[in-house]
């Protein structure tokens, strides 16, 4: 399948179109209608996805790259150093890799990056491996991990001084792939984000996204809502913590979508803050807890905040004072205190209520869709590397998960009392 992968790829590149996207998610528009699925109910979950590739060692990294541009010169009748000869000779890695016992890993990189250095220089004399990738992953490569010093001599950066290090090179085989953190693992690869309609019988994958992974969930929410139109009365949209924003929450409500987090990262505010009132554009505190009116208030942009004085009085004796935790000044009261601050604490009242609890429950039902593409159709063993051709692949997947899913609506359908769900057979992708 690489063929039509990359004919696709191709196509996206020209066009800056993703056929196979804009076919599923047409499909599934015309599946939901079928299977009478309307978007009124909404839940996102993201998962990561693998990249078909080695996790390597700064060592590994270096000698892949140098040896990789090295049998590209010699390809092309360029003449290779005696010294650099070595990378492309047979079982030159193991021994370089594994038998050099006589010096550590980074002594032997530290080697490897002169050499670098000096096939580049040929390279650059010539001109003519511009156009490779080989030549430009190991500039990349040399400008991600080494720096230059004042003395005009290269070396390793330590650690602390690498720029950006969740989107350095990690393997020169999928050089688009990044490295992230999530839920105490280790990930190197992409993220796929879908969106799940539910039905009074069924549910289906309406939308999907994939990106590095390194994109933000709630940077996906944020896409997912400026794309959509207004949805009718009473609809809503579920996700975790992760998705949650006061602007993403201020999108959903102009599409006439409420979005529901279902759990709180960050610090968590004094609930005694739900009860404060601000102006409607979110800058000026017009009422504390208390009920006492300020008697000054300005607006402090460069933290977004409200810098409201209330009178020693009003504070005094007032039953949230150690909750408050405002600045008795000399003459009056300082208090500081954001609208988002506010809009947190209400968050945290209304997930003690019935109603949020019943946003959970639903919430949890769009896990299965990680678990199933991972067990049934294999989402971490996607045979090709690169973001578009990855991405492609994860959205065959989709498909026939959104397949399966009609599947077993016929079926259910058709012959309601002897078929289930837990009686089909696992199908394989």
């Amino acid at each position: 399948m690489t063929e039509p992968s990359a004919g696709l790829e191709q196509e996206e590149t020209e066009h800056d179109v993703d056929l196979i996207h804009e076919c599923v998610v047409k499909m599934a528009k015309e599946i939901s209608d079928f299977m009478d699925i309307t978007p009124d109910k909404q839940r996102m979950d993201s998962l990561m996805v693998a990249a078909n590739i080695r996790n390597l060692s700064l060592l590994e990294l270096f000698y892949t790259c140098v040896a990789n541009l090295c049998k590209i010169m010699d390809g092309r009748g360029t003449k290779i150093p005696d010294e650099q000869h070595h990378y492309i000779e047979k079982d030159d890695y193991n021994k370089c890799i594994y038998h050099k016992r006589d010096m550590d890993a980074t002594e032997r990189t530290v080697i490897v990056m002169k050499d670098a250095d000096i096939l580049i220089k040929i390279c650059d004399s010539t001109g003519d491996f511009d156009d490779t990738s080989e030549y430009q992953l190991l500039i990349r490569l040399l400008k991600e991990r080494t720096i230059i010093d004042d003395d005009g001599s290269r070396r390793l950066r330590q650690k602390e001084e690498v720029e950006n290090p969740s989107e350095v090179l990690l393997n020169p085989s999928d050089p688009e792939a990044t490295f992230r953190y999530k839920a105490g693992g280790k990930h190197l690869g992409y993220v796929g984000n879908v969106v799940e309609a539910v039905g009074e019988k069924s549910s289906l994958v309406i939308v999907y996204d994939y990106q590095q992974n390194t994109y933000a969930d709630n940077q996906f929410m944020k896409d997912y809502l400026n794309e959509k139109k207004d949805f009718s009365d009473g609809s809503f949209i579920v996700a975790d913590g992760a998705y949650s924003g006061e602007e993403n929450s201020r999108l959903a409500s102009e599409h006439n979508l409420k979005l529901v987090t279902t759990n709180f990262t960050g610090r968590k505010p004094d609930e005694i803050y739900a009860d404060f009132v601000f102006t409607d554009d979110g800058k000026y505190l017009i009422k504390c807890k208390n009920n006492r009116v300020p008697e000054d208030c300005i607006y402090d942009p460069g933290n977004e905040r409200s810098v409201a004085y209330f009178r020693i009085s009003d504070c005094e004796g007032c039953p949230y004072k150690e909750r408050c935790q405002s600045r008795f000044l000399k003459t009056r009261v300082r208090k500081e205190v954001s609208w988002k601050s506010v809009g947190r604490a209400k968050q945290l009242q209304y997930m003690q209520t019935e109603e949020f609890s019943e946003y959970a429950k639903f919430r949890n039902g769009v896990e299965a869709i990680p678990s199933l593409l991972r067990r049934r159709y294999h989402v971490d063993k996607i045979p090709v590397h690169g973001k578009k051709r990855t991405r492609l692949f994860f959205g065959f997947k989709i498909a026939a998960l959104d397949f399966q899913k009609l599947l077993d609506y016929k079926k259910a359908l058709y012959f309601p009392k002897s078929w289930s769900i837990e009686s089909r057979r696992p199908a394989r992708w």
